[in-house]
Order: C-alpha cells, then sequence, then structure tokens
C-alpha cells in the first residue's frame, strides 16, 4: 500500500500529534538532568520542581512589595490589550473587506494603499506609534492592528472576489440592490473566512503584544519575560512561555470549534 493512502485513526492520529512534544520533553529532561547534575546553580535547565516552586510563588502567593498575585495580573493585563486589539483589528478588516471585495470604484482607490500597509514591519513603526500615541495601553493596541488588520483585510478582499459572479447576476435579476447583495450574499461567505482569518493572525498579534510590552510597560506576559531576562530565570521566562502559548493554542482551539459550529457547510473550516 502507498504511503499516501495510508490514514491514522483517532487514536493514531492522536499518538502521532504528542510524539514532538513527548519527544521535546525527554530531551529537555536529560538536559536539565545533566547539567543540574554538574552545577547544581545552573539556570539555564531549571528542574521541573524549580519551575513550579518560582510559578507557585507567582500565581499562589501575594507579591511583598506590590501585595498582587503577578501571575494573573500580567495574563490579565495581556488579554485585555490583545483582546481589544483582535476586536478592533477585525472590525476593520471585515468592514473594510466587505466594502472593497463589493464595490469596485472604492476597491481601485484603497486597495493598493491597504496592500502596501500590509507589507510595512509593525515593528519597525512601533517607536512611531509610542512617539505619536505616548506609551500607554492605546500604542500597544495600535501596534496590533496595524500588524494584522490589513492581512485581514485582503484576505476577506479576495474571498468576497471568489464570489461566482452567477450568484451576484441571480440576486440583481431578483431586485436586489448593492446593500442588498453586500449584507445578503457577500457577507455570510466573508464571515467564516473571518474566523480563519482571524486564527492564522493570532500568532502574529501576541508576537506584537509581546514587542509592544517588552519595550514599554509595567505589567503583563511580555513585560515580566524581558524584566526577569536580566537574571536568568529561566524558571520564570520558561513556564511564561509555556502559558503564552497554551493561551494562542486555546484560542485558535475555540475558533475552530466556532466555525465548525456556526458554519458547518464552509469548506475551509
Amino acid at each position: 500500500m502507498r504511503l499516501i493512502n495510508l490514514v491514522p485513526n483517532p487514536r493514531l492520529r492522536l499518538g502521532l500529534a504528542m510524539l514532538p512534544f513527548l519527544l521535546l520533553l525527554v530531551v529537555y529532561l536529560l538536559g536539565s538532568d545533566a547539567r543540574l547534575a554538574e552545577n547544581p546553580d545552573d539556570k539555564l535547565l531549571p528542574s521541573f520542581a524549580q519551575m513550579a516552586e518560582t510559578m507557585y510563588r507567582y500565581a499562589l502567593e501575594e507579591d511583598p512589595r506590590t501585595g498582587e498575585w503577578l501571575f494573573w495580573q500580567d495574563t490579565l493585563a495581556s488579554l485585555k490589550r490583545l483582546g481589544m486589539g483582535l476586536g478592533v483589528a477585525t472590525a476593520v478588516a471585515l468592514t473594510l473587506g466587505l466594502a472593497l471585495g463589493t464595490l469596485p470604484m472604492l476597491s481601485g482607490s484603497l486597495s493598493p494603499a491597504v496592500a502596501v500597509m500590509s507589507m510595512v514591519p509593525p515593528l519597525a513603526i512601533l517607536p512611531v506609534l509610542f512617539i505619536v500615541f505616548g506609551l500607554e495601553e492605546f500604542s500597544k493596541v495600535m501596534l496590533i492592528v496595524l500588524g494584522i488588520a490589513p492581512v485581514m483585510t485582503r484576505d476577506l478582499e479576495q474571498r468576497a472576489r471568489e464570489i461566482p459572479a452567477e450568484w451576484l447576476i441571480k440576486a440583481q435579476t431578483l431586485g436586489a440592490n448593492t446593500w442588498t447583495l453586500a449584507l445578503r450574499v457577500i457577507l455570510p461567505q466573508l464571515i467564516p473566512r473571518l474566523l480563519i482569518a482571524l486564527r492564522l493572525a493570532l500568532g502574529s498579534a501576541w508576537l506584537f503584544l509581546i514587542a509592544a510590552e517588552a519595550i514599554a510597560s509595567t505589567e503583563g506576559l511580555g513585560y515580566r519575560i524581558f524584566l526577569v531576562r536580566r537574571y536568568m530565570a529561566m524558571d520564570v521566562i520558561l513556564p511564561y512561555v509555556a502559558w503564552i502559548t497554551l493561551l494562542a493554542w486555546l484560542m485558535d482551539a475555540a475558533l475552530l470549534r466556532l466555525t465548525r459550529v456556526l458554519f458547518p457547510w464552509h469548506e475551509g473550516r
């Protein structure tokens, strides 16, 4: 039998999915044990016991200086910024994508500008955002918006253009005007694509958030990682990175589930 025809069953698929993580875990444990056996004070590869002890202090004990639980304070601050950025970017992308994909005259005017904006490295304009908007929350949210909204807009515009012309002609034959075409024919096709585009943009959104928090912030997951790096506190950095990864995966899984529940007919789910 050819390998291309071998399809794993659900149990085997789960095992194959877990295999890379198990291998990574084994490699880390072996490396950590070897380094700690040679130098018990080694900070590069802390043991799981050391990381658990540190995270217990961060998550379940009040900070002596501020009286707050730092881990949860950082998590809430980052999720708040990320949620605001994703929300604004989603609204902008859906509005512009629908308009540009529906109105050729508007597309001829704005599509090139959106394409150019999607090519600008967002981290390169981060200093500009801090100068223009200051170091407060608005500049961090704007970095996420500018980083992912143009790309999502182009994706939705392209999806609108892929809608068969026969659908639009039939709707107009039945008396549909421009608003009806946009809201009743094109928009339902864009919403599931929007969820997929949002899933693909999550990684970039987290990247921009961590970068902004690392440069100018007093709380947040990115801020904490770059604060403790000067002490080589890998027992803090590694759990924080793992937590960020878990949050991103949970958000991706939630969006995937939402797409499958609301749009079971969509081929890209």
